[in-house]
């Protein structure tokens, strides 16, 4: 039985733009290569980090949303811990109400860049 997941990571900000993404395409591809499947993604970018992690003050943020069996969950945090690229990440199992919430939120927030994009022209 497939579960629906959401994991964010903190990548290391002493990367470059194009480390930055193999890091997340690598995680990406695990998943995919695993039996999970990609639901959503998102670049959340550079951001201030609450507290300095490992003497960081910022780091790149990635969210994954994807479909993958309940084993899988520890594997893919045994290999957060050991690429020394990720600073932090957290895993969620998503229930129906989570689910349900990012929907509404994606396609909500689909509709206003529609809406935007329209009263632009």
């Amino acid at each position: 039985m497939l579960n629906q997941y959401e994991t964010v990571f903190i990548v290391t900000p002493v990367l470059s733009e194009p480390q930055m993404k193999e890091a997340v395409q690598k995680f990406r591809n695990l998943i995919t290569d695993n039996g999970g499947k990609i639901v959503h993604e998102e670049d959340w970018g550079l951001k201030k980090l609450a507290y300095p992690i490992q003497k960081k003050t910022t780091g790149f943020y990635s969210l994954l949303e994807f479909n993958s069996e309940p084993a899988f969950i520890n594997k893919l945090e045994t290999e957060y811990r050991r690429d020394e690229r990720i600073i932090r990440f957290m895993t969620t199992k998503l229930d129906k109400f989570s689910i349900a919430y990012n929907i509404k939120k994606r396609t909500k927030g689909m509709g206003k860049q529609v809406k935007n994009e329209k009263s632009e022209e």
